[in-house]
């Protein structure tokens, strides 16, 4: 069972795509926004959530104080599973939405979104090539705030991201079992 774990959604279930997707177990995420928090990184963010799948990353971002959230699903049907999540979300959060669900491919998204975004996460597919993750870094890098803060999930036996060809810098990195997460900024 996927759930949101903290924030005015607490306790939310949310309903996870069939086939196709791999949700952040909740161990991993807790992980991950203790650092997100210790950091202060997401109260009255600009989110996006690439390869949302569920859209459990972004939508436990909002329920923690993020002001707004993208959330990119290439998949219809789990488009439309995040759709459904954001609303469940929207209305512990007291109604208003600031969600918004984009069913298109990332790199499509990524060459017409506007941005800013101050809180990026990207977890794809973890058999994703080396060269279509630094494709998603590179496009992403022009849409991020100066003090934006990437969180990469991958395998663990993928490559690291090429952070430096997207003009990233390393803040830190942590394995939990087969996943590994490595957190970005903008280089100086």
């Amino acid at each position: 069972m996927t759930r949101i774990i903290a924030g005015a959604a607490r306790g939310i279930r949310l309903d996870v795509p069939g086939a196709g997707t791999r949700p952040t177990s909740d161990r991993v995420r807790e992980s991950v926004f203790g650092a997100l928090e210790s950091m202060g990184a997401i109260d009255g963010a600009r989110v996006l959530d690439l390869y949302a799948g569920s859209g459990a990353l972004g939508l436990e971002s909002w329920s923690r104080g993020a002001a707004s959230l993208d959330l990119v699903e290439r998949s219809r049907p789990a488009a439309a599973i995040i759709g459904r999540n954001a609303a469940a979300v929207a209305k512990a959060l007291g109604g208003a939405s600031a969600a918004r669900v984009h069913q298109s491919a990332v790199r499509a998204f990524l060459g017409r979104a506007t941005g800013p975004y101050d809180l990026v996460f990207t977890d794809p597919p973890y058999d994703i090539g080396d060269d279509a993750m630094t494709g998603d870094l590179v496009a992403l890098a022009p849409l991020l705030t100066a003090e934006a803060v990437v969180v990469i999930e991958r395998a663990r036996r993928s490559s690291p991201p090429d952070l430096a060809a997207a003009g990233l810098a390393p803040v830190r990195h942590k394995a939990y079992g087969d996943t590994a997460v490595w957190w970005a900024e903008p280089a100086a």
